[in-house]
This record gives C-alpha cells, sequence and structure tokens, in this order.
C-alpha cells in the first residue's frame, strides 16, 4: 500500500515538474505593458531590445496684469509632448525622439547614446543640454512648478542643443558625475531655415561637475526639485556648469542669425558668450531646498561695428541689447507631504551688467511665486497651481497666475 502511494506520488511529481519546463519553454519572449508615467512598453527577445511610446499633456489656465494695462486669460494645451525612445541592451545603444506638438517647430530631442561602460554615456544629436542651471537640466512635465523660474527662462530657451555630450558617474558613498560637451552653439536646428543655411560662428565647449557628497539620491529623484521620494537620510548635490559661445548669434545662444554684428571690412564679427551655472540642492524627508546663480558675459567685442559699412561703432552697453549679461539667483523651496500635498517658495534676483541701460535684455527685477501641488499618482496625475510676481527697477510690475494639470501616459 505504501509503495504504491509513494510511486502515485513521485508519478505526480515528474507531472508538475514537466509542466512547469512546458510552461516555461512556451511563454512568449515578446512583452508589452502599460503603466501611467512610464508609457507604452514592449520587450522582445526576452529583454535583448526595448521600446517606449509615452509623452504628457499640460492643460492649463492663465493668468496676466501688467499694471497698468487690462488682464489677460489663456486657457491652453501648454505642453503636448510624444516621446519615443528604446534600447539594445546587448549592442549598449539607446535613442530617443522627444516633440512638443504645442510649440510651431515641435522637435526637442532626437539623439542616439553608447554607452560602453555602466560609468560612460556618450551621445550625439539634439538633446538637453547639463550646460544651463540646474532647474533648466529638468524636463518640462518635472517641475516644481507650473513653469520655470526667470532664471532659467532668461538664461536659455529650450535648453537643447546639437553636439556631443559626454556624461560620466563615479562613487558611491562619494557620487562625483563629470559631463563635457562640444556643440553648434546654435542650439536647435542648429543649420537654421534649412540644410542650406550655413552655421553662424563657431563651436561651444563647456563642461559640468555634479558631486554628491552624502552618496547619490534614490534612483531619478535627482531629476526633480521636490523630494517626491521622500529620502530617508540627507541628500545634497552641489554642482557648476560653465561654457564659451564662439561667434553668438542669439540673446542665449540658442538660435541662429537673430542679429549680425561686422567689422571694419564689413565681415560677420559676432561676439563670444561666456556663461557659469553653479547650484546646490538638498532632498529631506519631503523637504527640499534648490539654490541656483547665474552669470554671463561677452567678449571678441573690440573693433565691432552696428552696420556692414562701418559708421556706428558698437557702444559697450549696446551689446547687452543682443546678449543676456548680468548675474541672477534665485532659491526655491518646499515641502512634499506623505499624501502627496506641497507647499513651495521661490525668490529670484536679476542684475544687468548695465543696470541704467533701459535697452538692455535683462532688467534688474526681483521676482516671488508661491505654489500649491497635489501629486495624485508620485509625479504622474498632478494638480498645480502658482503666483507670480515681478517687480522690475523699470516699468510696470508683473503679476501672473495658473493653474495646470499634467497627466503624463
Amino acid at each position: 500500500m505504501k509503495s504504491t502511494i509513494m510511486k502515485k506520488i513521485i508519478c505526480l511529481t515528474i507531472f508538475f515538474c514537466i509542466a512547469i519546463v512546458n510552461a516555461q519553454e512556451t511563454e512568449p519572449r515578446n512583452k508589452a505593458n502599460f503603466k501611467l508615467g512610464t508609457g507604452l512598453n514592449f520587450s522582445f527577445n526576452e529583454g535583448a531590445y526595448q521600446f517606449n511610446i509615452g509623452g504628457f499633456i499640460q492643460p492649463s489656465i492663465s493668468y496676466e496684469k501688467v499694471k497698468g494695462e487690462d488682464s489677460g486669460y489663456q486657457f491652453n494645451s501648454k505642453r503636448n509632448f510624444f516621446i519615443i525612445s528604446g534600447k539594445a541592451v546587448n549592442e549598449k545603444v539607446s535613442f530617443l525622439m522627444q516633440t512638443d506638438f504645442s510649440l510651431s517647430d515641435p522637435l526637442l530631442d532626437a539623439w542616439v547614446a553608447y554607452h560602453p561602460y555602466t560609468w560612460l554615456t556618450i551621445t550625439g544629436g539634439q538633446k538637453q543640454s547639463f550646460l544651463n542651471n540646474r532647474e533648466m537640466i529638468y524636463r518640462e512635465d518635472k517641475l516644481q512648478f507650473t513653469d520655470r523660474g526667470m532664471l532659467s527662462t532668461l538664461y536659455s530657451k529650450t535648453g537643447r542643443e546639437f553636439g556631443l555630450f559626454i556624461e560620466s558617474k563615479f562613487g558611491n558613498r562619494l557620487g562625483i558625475a563629470p559631463s563635457f560637451a562640444v556643440t553648434s552653439g546654435d542650439g536647435r536646428n542648429s543649420f537654421g531655415a534649412d540644410s542650406r543655411d550655413s552655421d553662424l560662428g563657431g563651436l561651444k565647449i563647456g563642461a559640468r561637475l555634479d558631486v554628491y557628497p552624502a552618496g547619490y539620491f534614490t534612483e531619478g529623484n535627482d531629476k526633480y526639485t521636490a523630494d517626491i521620494a521622500h529620502e530617508q537620510t540627507p541628500k545634497v548635490l552641489v554642482g557648476g556648469a560653465i561654457s564659451k559661445n564662439k561667434g553668438a548669434s542669439n540673446a542665449t545662444g540658442e538660435g541662429h542669425g537673430d542679429f549680425i554684428l561686422y567689422d571694419v571690412d564689413g565681415k560677420n564679427n559676432l561676439p563670444d558668450y561666456s556663461q557659469i551655472f553653479t547650484d546646490i540642492l538638498f532632498k529631506y524627508k519631503g523637504f527640499s531646498f534648490l539654490a541656483e546663480y547665474a552669470s554671463s558675459s561677452a567678449s571678441s567685442l573690440e573693433g565691432t561695428f552696428l552696420d556692414a559699412g562701418a559708421t556706428q561703432v558698437l557702444a559697450p552697453q549696446e551689446i547687452s541689447e543682443y546678449l543676456v549679461l548680468g548675474e541672477s539667483y534665485s532659491l526655491q523651496t518646499g515641502y512634499v507631504t506623505s499624501k502627496g500635498y506641497s507647499l513651495d517658495f521661490r525668490y529670484e534676483n536679476m542684475e544687468p551688467e548695465y543696470k541704467n541701460h533701459i535697452n538692455s535684455l535683462l532688467q534688474e527685477s526681483k521676482s516671488y511665486t508661491i505654489g500649491f501641488t497635489k501629486y495624485f499618482d508620485s509625479n504622474n496625475l498632478k494638480l498645480q497651481a502658482a503666483v507670480t510676481s515681478v517687480d522690475y527697477a523699470q516699468g510696470a510690475n508683473l503679476i501672473k497666475g495658473e493653474l495646470l494639470l499634467q497627466i503624463a501616459f
């Protein structure tokens, strides 16, 4: 009797083992899934090839009031991103194409990256540059407020550039992340209207160094200002970036042929444009603090004229009508509760190089912003509101407010 029962147990065990093996052998090697915030994901050949389709939309209502003028209201889909990305794991190659269909020229990012080592990434194409201030490095769906601050929008446009980018990351308890870039110096679409429109000026060369004295943030939490992940130990990121644009023809070096200056022979004589950014980011248990500093200057201005006939000499202060020149700083802080409610504050100060020049692109001003955010599903689904007051030393003050809903798919 015991022998018969034992034989049955052995037979059943063998049957289940065969069934499990067959199930594993017939399990599909290709998979597809969707999750809010990560988009539609495809995995082929047991994960060797990965493909993603995603994006986000930001319908908003905004209000703007300039002292002495009528108020303005706008109902708008502020940003409409469509993103395609992929990775070939064995080949160590990845790519991304990112568009914003709320813009007249929607292509923002289009690049291919090679990852020869876990600590090194080499990227070629058009991408969001790390040579700008910290907030400008963050993608538009990861902002602490409904929009970027004045420092970001005055010293940059979209933050995208075309060129070669080298990024590295070392250490654990002490993290060090140096990066280097060589770009066209003309921002997006560096060849102007079409491929026959030759580039102006020279290249832009720059580098950034980020240091994490207490180790790296929780994965992905360094891509935001707000501490959504609630770091359990104090985390700090100290960074700085420097760049020089050899022959700029745009106010921030992110454009093409917006102005032309000349030498005594009537040939193009574009100024060199340099930028320096420093920043520090602190996060701990929902609290965050970000401080940023920006400085920009122009050089190679000797013998520069406003006209090809060399009859109008460029006065020193007049260069500030063409390039954003001066120093600025921004301070922003906030706290995210465990239930996803966040209250945030921001203060910014702009100091132009030529304070008394009324036509300077960078005007002396102070800005105050208060914001409120409800994170329903981390950063994937959130409702934001913000009110900003801008006080100009010369000119009418400005008050603006915005209510924004973000859905990332």
